[in-house]
């Protein structure tokens, strides 16, 4: 299975949510041999506590500058080693622009690296020393030694709570199929449920036109599908409101029109202008006063509103 499709999906699903809290960039590159940060984030100096508290565990980890390095399979000990080796050549830009700056770099200031995979076997987080924190932490969350300032998120031993729900969908089989559910079951009015939702789209369509898909690629597609059709149902419905009531107000100033034109024989500029002051009113209003009036009186009555509303 291509990674592509998953790594472009978790890039921009991470900058999509993390956009409120900070600036974000996808794909930074770093000195020495070319590689790229897959996302780099850096908090505003003033954080919104509620965009923080929506994001539970992920706004967490944002709290300070981040490099976020997110993987759709179990993270292998060479990848590990290479995000630490990014890690450290961004530590040496730091080092560097505080020596010219003339300036103390604090262990603090350097961007935290958190490497989200959807499994961790024991072996490998053995291997790299990493140790959980669930005092601070709760479960699934692996620190490496403290000057490394990395650690290893275990997607699939995550609480099944809301607090974990943001990253959750970044994992994969049964782990992120719980959390579409949950994501589906959230009110419509949450912004991040449709945000997320988008960007699945954006997979399902991207996984479909993929050539030989996979047994967890259709999982996946078959996942989505309802609420793909879902949204498509209520963006008609939603289209065909819009028309109705586009096609109401089209047809009340056809009858406005009408009226002017039986009643003065020709709608010119003066009279053009009271339409729209017209049309403010229901119908069962304006259609008396259109019998009535004389062309004096609506100019009078009409035209005043229509300055009004300029």
């Amino acid at each position: 299975m291509t990674r592509f499709p998953y790594d472009q999906f978790s890039k921009n699903y991470l900058e999509e949510l993390l956009q409120p809290l900070g600036t974000v960039q996808v794909a930074r590159q770093v000195a020495g041999e070319v590689r790229e940060i897959d996302v780099w984030f850096s908090p505003n100096q003033s954080v919104d506590t509620i965009e923080v508290s929506r994001l539970g565990l992920l706004g967490r980890l944002a709290a300070t500058p981040a490099i976020l390095e997110p993987f759709r399979n179990a993270a292998t000990p060479t990848e590990i080693c290479s995000c630490l080796l990014k890690s450290l050549e961004v530590r040496g830009e730091y080092e560097r622009d505080a020596k010219r700056d003339k300036q103390q770099l604090t262990e603090s200031s350097l961007p935290m690296l958190w490497i989200l995979s959807p499994t961790a076997s024991e072996s490998v987080l053995e291997g790299f020393a990493a140790l959980s924190d669930e005092d601070n932490w709760g479960t699934g969350i692996y620190f490496l030694p403290r000057y490394l300032r990395t650690a290893i998120v275990a997607i699939h031993q995550l609480p099944k709570t809301r607090e974990t729900l943001w990253l959750r969908i970044l994992g994969k089989g049964k782990v992120q199929s719980t959390a579409i559910d949950e994501l589906e079951a959230l009110p419509a009015d949450e912004p991040l449920r449709s945000r997320a939702l988008e960007l699945l789209y954006s997979l399902k369509t991207t996984l479909e036109v993929k050539q030989n898909i996979d047994e967890e690629d259709r999982e996946l597609i078959m996942r989505l599908s309802p609420l793909y059709t879902q949204r498509l149902e209520e963006a008609e419905q939603r289209g065909e409101r819009k028309g109705k009531i586009e096609g109401q107000i089209e047809g009340q100033r056809k009858v406005v029109e009408n009226l002017l034109k039986s009643r003065f024989g020709l709608l010119d500029e003066q009279l053009s202008t009271i339409i729209e002051p017209l049309l403010s009113l229901p119908a069962e209003e304006f259609t008396p006063l259109l019998l009535q009036l004389s062309r004096e009186e609506l100019l009078e009555r009409f035209s005043q509103r229509s300055s009004k509303v300029r």
